[in-house]
């Protein structure tokens, strides 16, 4: 059954779906009168029949009301190095999928992507919302996953000071992910770092190890940065046990 979001939760039994959803409706899924959706507005899943196609909109009727917990207890927040050409877009959509609640693009000091004009960072970022968006809807998500402004590895840093934050790096050769689990297993949120397609610079990684930054090493074999938090992100679930059967409340 299709998934779509909703900012609030319905007063009655009725709703009426505006906008590019009811547009996905009706020209690109092609529904008819009676069939059915999902709308969510965490914590609550309405099953919903469809009882007229507008010109601009669709009116659906609320048939069942459910609690919903498809979110993983610990919450993830993906600060990446932007890479080139369109690697954000898949880190962004896959990384959704497997329960990342945040995205910050960030630039380092090996970045070669640079973004000085507001509109194309604008235009960016808009993007890369839709594609968190509709990796949401597609793999069921509760909520869909914010992605914030684009900042240096100075503000980054300042963000660190509040959570746990994980630095996967290729020269780390003493932690990996599960020998220091006992540093996130239990914690609700976390930071994950990612570096660019250079790596992090060796200052760099010593200002994060500074503020209490765990550095950690992903293995022998080098992973690229679209890869790298793909990867962290299922292990960390899987180690906190969040990589489970959906536990429906009742």
């Amino acid at each position: 059954m299709h998934r779509f979001f909703i900012d609030e939760l319905p007063k009655d039994k009725n709703i009426s779906i505006k906008g590019k959803d009811a547009k996905h409706i009706k020209d690109v899924l092609r529904m008819k009168i009676g069939d059915s959706v999902e709308l969510v507005c965490e914590p609550k899943k309405f099953i919903c029949e469809i009882e007229k196609l507008n010109e601009n909109s669709v009116d659906l009727k609320i048939i069942e009301t459910t609690n919903i917990s498809n979110e993983p207890k610990l919450k993830i927040n993906l600060f990446q190095a932007i890479p080139k050409s369109t690697k954000m877009e898949l880190i962004i959509q896959k990384c959704t999928e497997v329960g990342v609640v945040s995205f910050t693009p960030v630039i380092t000091s090996r970045t070669i992507v640079k973004i000085n004009d507001i509109k194309k960072e604008i235009k960016k970022l808009t993007r890369w919302q839709n594609i968190a968006y509709e990796a949401a809807k597609q793999s069921k998500r509760d909520i869909v996953p914010k992605v914030n402004t684009i900042i240096d590895f100075n503000e980054a840093l300042n963000q660190f000071k509040n959570n746990i934050t994980i630095v996967p790096y290729e020269n780390e050769n003493i932690e990996d992910l599960h020998s220091v689990r006992e540093n996130y297993v239990n914690a609700n949120e976390i930071n994950v770092f990612i570096g660019p397609e250079g790596g992090f610079a060796d200052e760099e990684i010593e200002k994060l190890k500074k503020i209490d930054a765990i550095t950690v090493s992903l293995g022998a074999r080098i992973l690229r940065t679209e890869t790298a938090g793909i990867v962290i992100s299922t292990i960390l679930l899987y180690e906190s046990n969040d990589l489970g059967v959906i536990k429906w409340k009742e």
